[in-house]
């Protein structure tokens, strides 16, 4: 709903980042897949044990929980306060008691299968989302008599096709929209145990790979179509003098639940649905699974037996749950109207320490000082947010955009760095000389 709500203020420029998405595929799969494969990782953050120690372990892990918490709980938001307006208010049902239900009924299909279920499932369901995407194209198109060149030739007739934008002090300028988009799936993917749970669960090494770059090019034309259906979602409002919502993201349910046939409204109610479950379950799994592998230990429990181990994961499955219920009635209290910029800004500090912790174990030889590695990881966001905060003063009108991630990699990487250089004279010290005898 916020890429084709994104379309009347930045046209077709969310290419920009969706080229970078590719880059950054790119680089997960013939960077990071061959990684995990050589070392046999069930979570991904063990190569951050094996490479820095239990202290980067177990941060990783925790960095991953905070993002993949607020990353999900944001995405079934946007979703449920969507059936909530248009559907369910109508039906006097509160906010509240219908995110306890949709989560009740995730809870239970999720509690058996385990990652076979999450993978049937999101293919049923993206079926059933990109089914809505189309229909409401084809609906629309249908209702101005065009061809398909036609509407081509409409959008770029109303500005909506541009999608370079070459002003560099500019958030959405195309370099940074590129560089942002390929370190943002690089780190919300490549370095995301939820993502890389699917791909490392495959036989073998290729065959992940030719399901990543596969996912790569159906994402760019996924992605293409969200927006022309923006594209066109506008020409109609246009057309039919419809006054549009305050809210960008509101624009693709409020016409198709308003002013198109109930077949429509039909159809974008199970896509809406459709795109819900895939945002919740796989989450609450690779949480819970994150959870008891990497902060619990589970694998090294060896004086817990299977029926303690069973009790604490389901136990940790209610707890993800519940917290993620107290999330999503946080965030409509934070609702700015455009839930996809806020969700890639949130990515861009709590996945750059991540980028940053990774990027210093592949490409150097060195060991930070391990009791700093926290603190490190802690403080690199806090710059990036003071940065950001203040950067059209510090740096002449520049404003920074989805480049924060890559940044907030780059002062993670150096401060490791520096770190390092205590770990190595700590190294030294621990050294003792003995005199050879005569």
């Amino acid at each position: 709903m916020s890429v084709p709500g994104g379309v009347k203020a930045g046209h077709f420029g969310y290419l920009q980042v969706v080229i970078g998405y590719l880059i950054g595929y790119m680089v997960v799969a013939f960077v990071l897949l061959p990684l995990y494969y050589r070392l046999n990782l069930t979570s991904i953050y063990a190569y951050l044990l094996e490479r820095f120690g239990i202290t980067a372990y177990k941060t990783g892990a925790l960095f991953f929980i905070v993002s993949r918490t607020l990353g999900a709980t944001i995405r079934i938001y946007l979703v449920l306060k969507t059936l909530q307006f248009f559907v369910l208010d109508d039906l006097n049902i509160p906010f509240e008691v219908s995110v306890a239900i949709i989560l009740i009924m995730i809870l239970l299909y999720t509690f058996k299968g385990g990652v076979k279920t999450i993978v049937l499932t999101d293919t049923l369901q993206t079926t059933f989302m990109l089914l809505a995407l189309v229909v409401t194209i084809l609906v629309i198109k249908n209702s101005f008599h065009y061809t398909f060149g036609e509407v081509s030739h409409l959008l770029a007739a109303k500005g909506f096709t541009q999608v370079f934008h070459v002003d560099l002090k500019a958030k959405n300028f195309f370099l940074k929209q590129i560089l942002g988009g390929a370190f943002i799936t690089i780190a919300m993917t490549g370095l995301d145990q939820e993502m890389m749970q699917k791909n490392i669960s495959c036989r073998t090494l290729k065959d992940a790979q030719k399901n990543m770059v596969f996912f790569s090019l159906i994402l760019m034309v996924v992605n293409l179509l969200f927006l022309v259906l923006g594209g066109v979602l506008f020409a109609y409002a246009e057309a039919n003098h419809i006054v549009l919502p305050v809210k960008a993201d509101d624009l693709f349910p409020f016409i198709a639940l308003k002013y198109l046939s109930p077949f429509v409204g039909i159809v974008f109610i199970i896509g809406l649905i459709s795109a819900l479950f895939p945002s919740a379950d796989g989450a609450i799994t690779a949480l819970t699974s994150s959870f008891c592998i990497d902060i619990l230990n589970f694998t090294k429990k060896e004086n817990w037996d299977e029926k303690k181990k069973e009790k604490i994961r389901i136990a940790t499955h209610l707890s993800m749950t519940f917290l993620f219920l107290i999330c999503i009635i946080l965030w409509r209290k934070y609702d700015s109207g455009k839930i996809l910029d806020t969700l890639l800004t949130i990515a861009g500090y709590t996945y750059g320490p991540l980028l940053g912790l990774f990027s210093f174990g592949i490409l150097t030889k060195r060991r930070p000082y391990s009791k700093l590695i926290p603190l490190i990881c802690v403080v690199a966001p806090l710059v990036c947010f003071l940065l950001d905060k203040n950067s059209k003063t510090l740096f002449g009108g520049y404003s920074f955009g989805y480049e924060l991630l890559p940044l907030n990699g780059l002062i993670t990487f150096f401060t490791l760095w520096l770190s390092s250089f205590i770990e190595k004279k700590r190294f030294f010290d621990t050294i003792t000389f003995t005199p050879p005898l005569n």
